[in-house]
């Protein structure tokens, strides 16, 4: 298992000093948030692109995936379908031209009927699927907001049935979506990418903590993963080395430090966090 963190962590910190927290703290990757406030982005130009893939790569660290904050599920008319058909193309083109694995998604279907939500990001995560698998990315729709749980992002992904086209299992979502781990691997497995842990205190209280220190149910997540649930191959199986989760797989830590700016400091955190997730990992859960 290879460990990563998310920028949303260290809001605004510049690449040089994201790579120097992750060769010290011990994470083999970084999930870049790709947002305007940020050093990396869909408007950086293709000499800056290089420039960040190339400082990642003499550093050894790899960029895990492009945190794009498309929502495929939300009511558009004919304009925000070519604005979110455009959006979803330059996060593509981004993560292709910075070597990331992934882009993340969101689902932001609100309170839409489910049927609708469900059949629009179904359509429009395929109508992105070709320049995803021509580009060698794979685009990611994260448990989240109207899909919090595996079986809500479940509903969109075996309809698209395709390689390219992935699930992000947020732990923290799924959790307040009140389904169990077992559960969600069981719903993601076949399209799963990679997983973001965190912890926080309550359903109530999500400041973020350091891993361990509050309620989410990170023992018991980690234990799925190197488990193969028999009801979890779909029509579609995820290519080939990304559904065993154990042997090479992601875990992400994301840290919602730059919604929570009065947490505590992310970078004296990742050492232990890494830690505590190695501890876990190898503990009689992984095995249960």
């Amino acid at each position: 298992m290879r460990f990563a963190f998310s920028t949303l962590g260290v809001p605004g910190m510049p690449v040089a000093e994201v790579l120097r927290l992750a060769a010290d703290t011990g994470y083999q990757g970084v999930e870049l948030r790709a947002h305007p406030e940020e050093p990396v982005h869909p408007l950086l130009g293709t000499r800056e692109r290089a420039a960040v893939r190339g400082q990642f790569a003499d550093a050894g660290v790899e960029i895990l995936a492009v945190a794009g904050y498309a929502r495929v599920a939300a009511a558009r008319d004919a304009a925000g379908e070519e604005e979110l058909a455009h959006e979803l193309s330059e996060l593509v083109l981004l993560a292709a031209d910075l070597g990331a694995s992934y882009v993340r998604v969101f689902p932001g279907g609100g309170d839409r009927p489910a049927a609708e939500a469900d059949a629009d990001a179904a359509r429009r995560l395929a109508a992105v699927a070709p320049l995803a698998a021509e580009r060698g990315v794979r685009v990611l729709l994260e448990t989240h907001d109207s899909h919090r749980t595996g079986a809500d992002a479940a509903r969109i992904l075996g309809p698209v049935g395709h390689r390219q086209i992935g699930a992000l299992w947020d732990v923290l979502h799924s959790w307040l979506g009140g389904e169990e781990p077992v559960d969600t691997h069981a719903a993601l497995a076949p399209h799963l990418g990679y997983v973001q842990v965190k912890d926080v205190a309550s359903a109530e209280e999500r400041a973020p903590l350091p891993l361990g220190a509050g309620a989410l149910p990170l023992a018991a997540v980690l234990g799925t993963l190197t488990r193969d649930p028999g009801d979890a191959h779909g029509p579609v199986p995820a290519p080939e080395g990304s559904y065993d989760q154990g042997a090479g797989g992601w875990l992400c830590w994301e840290y919602e430090k730059r919604w929570y700016p009065q947490a505590a400091d992310l970078p004296d955190l990742l050492a232990p966090g890494r830690a505590h997730l190695q501890r876990l990992l190898s503990g009689p859960a992984a095995g249960s």
